[in-house]
């Protein structure tokens, strides 16, 4: 069984990019696992705790180390990466030598209700993965602009595509 991990980059409760992930997901063949790596409950990474057991830590770590492959699914804040998904990314390289980013297979899509999609976001995502060693899905890229809460068929039926190339990317 193939296992897929995937990160919602927004922590609010009415989240578009949360819509647009189970949208992706929901598209899974037969014979995927899938698990959340939940986000909104870990401490802000620093070097000074990287000789403690962290709990919160550990399951992100041991999360994305089991892994296939991670579906990244955010907004753009302030024309970037969102803080509580920075920090998740920093928490899996750390301690140093151990950094479960390494080769893992990761895809990025953004949505945004601005015209760009959240491309600044994606784009910084892009070059963060590859800083820390991802094998980053460099095609179809994703960024859905005009983002709603509500997905028309239209746009049902690019994620339906992009889950396809996604899921046997992973396998």
């Amino acid at each position: 069984m193939t296992k897929i991990a995937f990160i919602v980059g927004s922590l609010s409760q009415q989240s578009i990019n949360r819509n647009v992930a189970n949208e992706i997901l929901k598209n899974a063949p037969q014979g995927i696992e899938i698990e959340e790596v939940q986000i909104n409950d870990l401490p802000l990474y620093t070097q000074d705790l990287d000789s403690q057991s962290i709990p919160a830590y550990d399951r992100v770590r041991q999360q994305i180390k089991e892994a296939a492959a991670v579906l990244i699914v955010s907004p753009e804040h302030n024309r970037s990466v969102p803080a509580a998904l920075k920090n998740v990314i920093d928490i899996a390289t750390r301690p140093f030598g151990q950094n479960v980013w390494t080769n893992k297979k990761v895809a990025i899509v953004t949505a945004s209700p601005g015209a760009y999609g959240g491309i600044n976001s994606g784009v910084d995502l892009r070059k963060i993965m590859h800083a820390v060693g991802a094998n980053v899905l460099n095609q179809p890229e994703v960024y859905l602009s005009r983002a709603g809460l509500e997905i028309d068929e239209r746009t049902a039926g690019f994620l339906a595509k992009f889950a396809n190339v996604f899921f046997q990317w992973a396998e």
